[in-house]
């Protein structure tokens, strides 16, 4: 059975398509079979693959609506031997549609349970909300990963965040837990960031990551090159970030023996 994680935060910009894109990348390069998930309208982890969202011919979407299953919407990157189901701004229209439908918290999970099998790791990359899609994801996950900005209001939202995990786990999920904070767009040079740090670590303890993501310009830049850091810029900070915090990753799992499926 896989892992299963939610990567979430409600705020923008702080790195979860970044997050999503490359733990999935490393995952796979270390021999794991892995899945991703787009969950976002702006489908930004599809183009970050590669994938041109106005041209996907199934994607979440379809999957949530029960048009098709998980495994006929799944596409496969070769090079990087990855699996993803794509998404597409259709998307945007799923919790309007599903706004009736019993059970739709459970579409996600229920889509996925059939995969669970094929696959080591299952990452979500959820939409900079708190709605219907999110709480799919929530429902579907074992783990939630948040990714937190090292910036000015970096916990701005994180008590909102915590808060829908534990309704989640008290009504739809009762094995959803936070499986760890990942600090992002650090800077050591600055007080600042220091200071973000500081406070994660006082409220979240041992469930921050002790990897942080630095500010790396070839993080940026790869999206749009339609890749991973790991094939666009392999021995960039960013790249050796993300392998690290893989490393930990599955080192955390090793150590606390936890399936989420």
């Amino acid at each position: 059975m896989a892992y299963i994680y939610a990567i979430a935060n409600q705020k923008g910009g702080v790195g979860k398509t970044t997050t999503a894109v490359n733990l999935a990348a490393y995952l796979s390069s270390m021999g794991k079979r892995v899945l991703l998930v787009d969950m976002d309208p702006q489908a930004n982890a599809s183009s970050s693959l590669g994938i041109n969202k106005d041209k996907v011919e199934a994607s979440s979407y379809d999957v949530l609506l029960g048009n098709i299953t998980a495994a006929r919407a799944t596409l496969r990157n070769g090079k990087l031997n990855l699996a993803i189901i794509p998404s597409s701004p259709n998307l945007a229209a799923a919790e309007v549609e599903l706004v009736g439908e019993l059970a739709r918290e459970y579409r996600l999970r229920q889509a996925l349970t059939p995969e669970a099998d094929k696959y080591d790791y299952v990452l979500m990359d959820c939409p900079p909300s708190l709605g219907l899609l999110t709480v799919n994801a929530l429902t579907a996950a074992g783990g939630v990963l948040i990714p937190v900005q090292c910036e000015y209001l970096a916990l701005e939202g994180l008590s909102q965040l915590t808060r829908i995990v534990q309704l989640v786990r008290q009504r739809l999920n009762p094995q959803l837990e936070i499986r760890g904070l990942i600090l992002t767009m650090y800077d050591a040079r600055t007080a600042l960031a220091q200071q973000v740090v500081a406070e994660v670590q006082k409220f979240f303890g041992a469930r921050v990551f002790a990897t942080r993501i630095p500010r790396n310009v070839r993080l940026s830049e790869s999206p749009s090159y339609g890749q991973p850091i790991l094939t666009y810029a392999p021995g960039s900070p960013g790249a050796k970030a993300y392998a690290e915090l893989t490393q930990e990753l599955l080192a955390q799992n090793e150590r606390e023996g936890v399936t989420h499926a």
